[in-house]
């Protein structure tokens, strides 16, 4: 029996991982790459061995809504228990992530979000200046609401108490949780067990006693577009106390995951820019920082091994499945196994609706290309990416034209072309807003 557990550790750079993860033993692909620069196609395709575009799961189309079984439900399907913790709302029952988990559990972000708050940070806005008057609109508000009553009323009491200055903030973006959720679990056999963890992602907020600076505030766009608020290097060394923080903290969860799992898979979703390219965060671009990924494979071996061949996130399907025993259709390989060097796509597909009205409210007129559709090649350390402003290439060429070679790899999807209908919630745009998804 073989117990498989696949942990993401979102945002989180390859040269952020080799800095701060050399503890982490198994065999370390140091090609590997994302098929996308943000977490929604990133995570369809780790959950199907395709790539986005394939299977509809992209801006605009963030649900996992395809017709085809996704990995957990793949393997409950084979008599796996499957277990999920994440602290990423768009990995949530909102979109669809928790299809085939037996359990699903999340950050504090996500409970505020399957409680379905009312609004209090819109409340708060719109009566300001009312005074007293504000208490009996806001119990009135609340019980006439579409919301969880009684959870708002606790939380809008938690707001109140912390303006006093009691009580505090949340301290991460799960990862003790995650850490409780794994020492408090008694895993069986045939366990599957996935988990999202974010604390490299903004805002850059690590618990007090990792702090070289101030957590700054940045919003990705705007500081692409003009300049961040704040200093670059502060930004940049909040993100990697973030980041020490994360590897503290994974490294306890990873003890833990020894004793049980058989196949631990590490990797990450995507990068993050912090100013290369004059760009900051995950929305902007397939540049490398985005899209070449950690990831590391431990099968039980305490030894580390450094991997040269191309990988892709479309690779960590396969090696589950395989572990499992189950024959499924994928684009991965199993890397457990020796295998070649790899050919892979990266895909950027614009940025939301969401995203284009907020730039526009905020008075940005030149946007419109960021609406581009841009995909890029990586192959045997080669990596060639188109960017709003022609076509940029890293390392030795592999093809005479990488450019024809990718219009024909590209010309070979079959894509998915669909749309979401879902109205958010105001507790899902709230969480959305804050991580720069809105």
């Amino acid at each position: 029996m073989t117990n498989i557990a696949l942990v993401v550790l979102d945002t989180l750079r390859k040269d952020a991982f080799d800095r701060h993860f050399d503890w982490h033993p198994g065999q370390r692909f140091e090609d590997a790459w994302s098929t996308s620069h943000w977490t929604v196609p990133s995570h369809g395709s780790l959950f199907t061995g395709k790539y986005a575009s394939e299977v509809g799961v992209y801006r605009n189309a963030e649900t996992l809504d395809c017709d085809e079984p996704v990995l957990a439900e793949r393997l409950r399907n084979t008599g796996y228990t499957t277990r999920a913790f994440s602290g990423n709302v768009n990995i949530s029952r909102q979109f669809d992530f928790d299809r085939g988990f037996d359990h699903f559990e999340g950050s504090w972000r996500l409970r505020e979000v399957d409680r379905n708050m009312f609004d209090w940070d819109g409340f708060i806005a719109k009566t300001e200046g009312m005074g007293l008057k504000r208490f009996p609109l806001a119990f009135w508000e609340c019980i006439t609401s579409d919301c969880n009553t009684i959870s708002s009323f606790r939380y809008g009491a938690l707001l109140k108490l912390r303006d006093l200055g009691y009580g505090t903030d949340h301290v991460d973006d799960g990862a003790r949780d995650a850490l409780s959720l794994v020492r408090e679990t008694n895993f069986g056999e045939k366990e599957f067990l996935f988990l999202n963890l974010m604390e490299a992602h903004s805002p850059y907020s690590a618990p007090e006693e990792y702090q070289t600076v101030e957590p700054p505030e940045i919003s990705g766009l705007n500081a692409t577009i003009n300049e961040p608020e704040h200093d670059a290097d502060r930004i940049r060394k909040a993100y990697d106390d973030e980041v020490r923080y994360l590897s503290d903290m994974y490294r306890k969860i990873f003890e833990e995951l020894r004793d049980d799992f058989s196949l631990v898979i590490t990797v990450s979703d995507h990068g993050e820019l912090l100013g290369e390219h004059g760009a900051w965060e995950h929305m902007y671009g397939i540049y490398p920082e985005l899209t070449h990924v950690p990831l590391c494979v431990y099968d039980g071996e305490d030894k580390t091994e450094t991997r040269s061949e191309t990988v892709s996130v479309l690779d960590v399907h396969r090696t589950i499945l395989n572990a499992a025993g189950v024959d499924s259709e994928s684009r991965g390989r199993d890397l457990t196994e020796p295998i070649e060097t790899g050919e892979f796509l990266t895909e950027y597909h614009g940025i939301s609706d969401r995203h284009y009205h907020k730039l526009k409210n905020d008075g940005h007129a030149d946007i419109e290309h960021f609406d581009d559709e841009l995909r890029g090649i990586a192959t045997d350390g080669y990596y060639g990416h188109e960017t709003f402003d022609g076509f940029e290439e890293h390392g030795e060429r592999v093809h005479s034209d990488p450019r024809e070679r990718l219009s024909q790899l590209v010309a070979r999807l079959d894509v998915r072309e669909t749309r979401d209908d879902v109205e958010l919630t105001d507790s899902i745009r709230r969480q959305l807003e804050d991580l720069g998804y809105a």
